[in-house]
Parts: structure tokens; sequence; C-alpha cells
């Protein structure tokens, strides 16, 4: 017989058994003990164990409900026959054993399981083979158990997943809020505003690659989120207005102390164009700052102006400073000078001398700023020394002075002269008591005769 076996003819009324292309999955790493058994002859033969063929040439498949006819093959002897439709039934069987172990060992979906299950169960239900119609059925069963353990599975992990979700998405709705709840004036607006943005890209990408989550929480989750980036955007709005007031005002202000600056930077009144420049300052730092890019400006144009009178300024100062130097040395020459007028042996001498040494002190012009306090000490000291000289002889040559001085030492030996008249009188009486208070009176007028002598010497009156 030709190895081109002819193909099979439907009898009238059975249809021809329609063509099975079992799935092509990827091949799954399977222990051995679970790796499929290809169809052998053996199992071919095995499955021709459960049909016939009629005399006629019509092929029958024994079930527990009977017999069923399947089919016929003409002009094919009977084994032909009945091998062609046992050979159905192993591709079949094959087909519903391979999409088994998919369900069972491989991540095939619980979705595309089903509907390979379907679609199995369908050619099941219209397959006209020979074969153990009972095992394929049990085959078919347990793939749907299997399925329904893996939908649970399933189920249970698109919670967990789903859960995981929430968490996340619940993580940056808290800190949207958290942003928008800050108070306006410690948020940093750049940082916080470029977080809110990579916020919202991290939603997205919630939203493409994490699992789906049920319409009611991700709407309550949006609108929250929606809710904190409006209240953070409309209040940066808000603060940036009034912040650019605030520039507007600053701006004005500052232009304002340029037009002044500008009218001072030719002044050579250094002393009081210097402090309209200082109040100049205060009010330019007072009045805050415009806008980047109007601040570096205004304040290049006011420093201009600043500095346009302070160089002049410098320059004279300069040249001051070295007129001064050469001041300085005349007055520490005068001041040695003066100096050594002291200590004062001739006062009328050392006057004279003085004022000698005081016109040319004031000949001579100002000295640097940082040797005023020390020259002026030093020659206040000998003006001093000098004057001290002055007022001690005058308060030794006073008139008026000796004459008070001389009646006090007249009125104190009188007074003396008198107590010790009483003594003698108190002693002569026995009033002892009385005598002793009476000497006690006596030892405080001498104490004060001695002193009043003594001023008197110093006055030049009698002694």
């Amino acid at each position: 017989m030709s190895t081109d076996a002819p193909k099979p003819t439907p009898r009238p009324g059975v249809p021809t058994p329609a063509a099975i292309k079992p799935h092509a999955p990827a091949k799954p790493n399977l222990p051995a003990s679970e790796t499929v058994v290809p169809t052998t002859p053996a199992a071919q033969s095995n499955s021709a164990s459960f049909g016939r063929v009629a005399d006629d040439g019509t092929v029958f498949v024994r079930t527990p409900d009977g017999e069923r006819e399947v089919g016929s093959y003409p002009e094919a002897t009977h084994e032909e026959a009945l091998a062609y439709f046992a050979r159905k039934y192993d591709e079949l069987a094959a087909h519903a054993t391979l999409l088994l172990q998919r369900v069972v060992q491989t991540d095939l979906s619980t979705h595309d399981g089903n509907e390979a299950l379907k679609a199995l169960r369908q050619q099941v239900s219209e397959a006209h083979v020979v074969g153990d119609l009972v095992a394929l059925d049990n085959t078919v069963e347990q793939i749907a158990t299997a399925l329904t353990a893996k939908g649970q599975v399933e189920a249970e992990q698109k919670a967990a997943a789903r859960a995981e979700a929430a968490t996340k998405r619940e993580a940056v709705v808290a800190e949207a809020e958290s942003i928008a709840a800050q108070p306006v004036e410690k948020v940093q607006w750049k940082q916080s505003t470029a977080r809110m943005r990579e916020l919202l890209d991290e939603w997205k990408a919630l939203q493409r690659s994490g699992a789906r989550l049920d319409k009611e929480t991700e709407n309550a989750l949006w609108q929250r989120f929606s809710h904190a980036r409006n209240g953070f955007d409309k209040t940066r709005r808000g603060h940036f207005a009034k912040l650019d007031e605030k520039h507007a005002e600053a701006k004005a202000t500052k232009q304002r102390l340029i037009e002044e600056a500008e009218k001072l930077k030719d002044s050579t009144d250094w002393g009081a164009t210097a402090g309209a420049f200082k109040r100049l300052m205060g009010e330019w730092k007072r009045a805050g700052r415009a806008s980047r890019a109007d601040d570096d400006k205004l304040w290049a144009k006011f420093k201009a102006a600043q500095d346009a009178f302070f160089n002049a300024k410098d320059e004279v100062v300069a040249a001051e400073n070295a007129q001064f130097e050469e001041n300085l040395k005349v007055k520490e020459s005068l001041l040695k000078e003066a100096q050594a007028l002291l200590p004062v042996k001739n006062l009328g001498q050392a006057k004279a001398a003085l004022r000698e040494i005081q016109d040319r002190w004031e000949a001579a012009g100002k000295v640097p700023r940082k040797d005023i306090d020390r020259m002026e000490r030093g020659m206040r000291k000998v003006e001093q020394t000098i004057r001290d000289a002055e007022q001690d002889k005058w308060r030794k040559t006073d008139p008026e002075l000796a004459a008070r001085a001389n009646s006090m030492v007249s009125q104190l030996e009188s007074a003396i002269a008198d107590l010790q008249q009483q003594i003698s009188d108190a002693e002569a009486k026995g009033e002892e008591q009385k005598a002793a208070k009476l000497k006690d009176d006596l030892t405080a007028r001498q104490a004060w005769l001695d002193q009043a002598q003594g001023g008197l010497r110093e006055f030049g009156g009698r002694r």
C-alpha cells in the first residue's frame, strides 16, 4: 500500500473530522517526571483499542454510554481507517495534556487559559476520534480545576498588587498634601514646585505600570492629589504675585536712589556727601530686592555713582594724608619742645615759651587721623601742668585768702586764751568735771589753730 493514504470521506450525515492544530507554546523548564511524552505508535495502538470498524467501513468509538459512530475512511483497510481516527484522538489528547501543563507549570494567565479551554471543549465536543474519551474528558476537567485554583491565586495576587498600588499612590498623595500644607513663609518654592512635578510623573508611572485600582479608590485618591496640586499652585501664584508687587516697589525706590546718587557723585563736599551716601545706602538696604534681572542692573548703576564719588574722595584724602604725615613730623618735634618745659621752674618763661609753641602747633596743620588723639593728649598734658603751676602760685599769693587766714588765727588765739582762763577759774573752784570738758575744747581749738597757722604761712601771712 502507498504511504500516502487517501483522505477519509464522510458518510452521508457524518461530518469529516476537523484538522486540529496543537498550540505551539514556548518550551517550559519542567522536571523530568512532568515532561510531556510524545505520541508513540504504541499509544496510537492503545487509542485504536477503543474503536472498531464495521464491515461496511464505518468506524465506531466505544464510550461508557455505548458505541458512537465517528466516520469512515473509503478505499482504506479497516486498520488504516481505525489508525487515522486514533491518531486524531492522540493529537487532541496531546493538545489537552499540553494545555494542562501550561496552566499548571507556566505563567499562562487565567484569562488566556480559559479561552484555550473554551476552544478545547469545543474541539472535544465536535471531535470524530477514536480513543479513551473518558480520559480526555478527565484531562479537560483537570484543566478546568487547575484554572479555578489559578484564578483564586491570581485574584489574591491582584488584591495584594492593588493594595500595594494603593499604598504607593497614597504615599504620593500624602506627600503632595504635605507640600501644599506648608506655611507660605517656609516654602522652598523651587524645590517644592519641582517635587510636585515629580509626584505627578510618579502618579502617571504608577498608572501605567502598577496594578489597576477600583474606580472609587482611584477617583478618591486622584481628587485628593488634584486638590493638593491645585491648592499649592494657587498659593504659589499668589505668593509670586505679591513678590512681583514688592519687586516693583523696590525697583521704583532704587531708581529714585540712583537719581539722587548720580546728582551727588561729582560733589567735593566730602564730609556732607559721604554722609548723604551713607543715608542712601541705608535706604537701599531697606528697600528690599527687585527681581533678579533688575536688581543686579540697578545695583551696578548705584554703585557706579557711589564709586565715582568715593574714588575722587580717596584721591584727595591720599594727597591730604601725604601732607598730614609731614605735619605730624613738625608736631612731634613741637611736642618734644613743649615737654622739655616740665617741670616748671620759671612760670613766666614757661608760659611764654608754651604760647610760642602753641602758635607754631596750630600753624603746622592736621595730622593723620590715627595720630590725632596721641598728639592732642601729649600737648594737653603740658598745658595742664603749666596751668596747675599758675593756679598754685596764685592761690599762695591771693591777699584776700591771706587776710581770711590771718583773721581765723587771731580768732582762735583769742578763743584759746579765754578757755585757758576758764580752766584756771574752774580748777580754783574745784569744778573738776567742768575743767575736764574745757580742756577737751582747748585741745580741739589748739589743733584748729595749728592748721590755720600752717595755711597762713602758705599764703605768706604772719607766723
